[in-house]
């Protein structure tokens, strides 16, 4: 299974970035699909999930209210929509898959995801 991560860029505070993530080399009846984030110096951090089936989604709540994850079954893709960035946003954001529905306590955590993306970089300066 490829992860494919893409969309970031350099976008003032405020303003707004869409990322998305292409899932190719295997197909699954299920999965769960995450987004996190590491800054520098930091360690790795959960932004928010989504299960392809009935579309249960999380969020790490500094982001509630202005990210928002969808996902295209069809074309294996999800979405992160980032409204109203903060500097504090400014960090790598990987995407990550497992085949497998996770509940909602788990898909926070990093060590559940089984396939991970390229990764890439999300900047908010002025």
């Amino acid at each position: 299974v490829q992860l494919q991560a893409f969309g970031g860029g350099v976008v003032q505070p405020g303003g707004s970035l869409r990322l998305s993530c292409a899932a190719s080399g295997r197909t699954f009846s299920g999965y769960t699909m995450g987004w996190f984030r590491q800054a520098p110096g930091k360690e790795r951090q959960f932004v928010a999930a989504i299960r392809r089936t009935g579309g249960t989604t999380a969020y790490e709540d500094s982001v509630k209210g202005r990210f928002t994850i969808s996902r295209d079954n069809a074309k294996n893709m999800v979405n992160l929509q980032m409204n109203n960035l903060k500097s504090e946003d400014t960090a790598v954001y990987y995407c990550a898959l497992t085949p497998r529905h996770l509940i909602l306590s788990t898909m926070r955590d990093e060590n559940e995801y089984d396939y991970w993306g390229q990764g890439t970089q999300v900047t908010v300066s002025s």
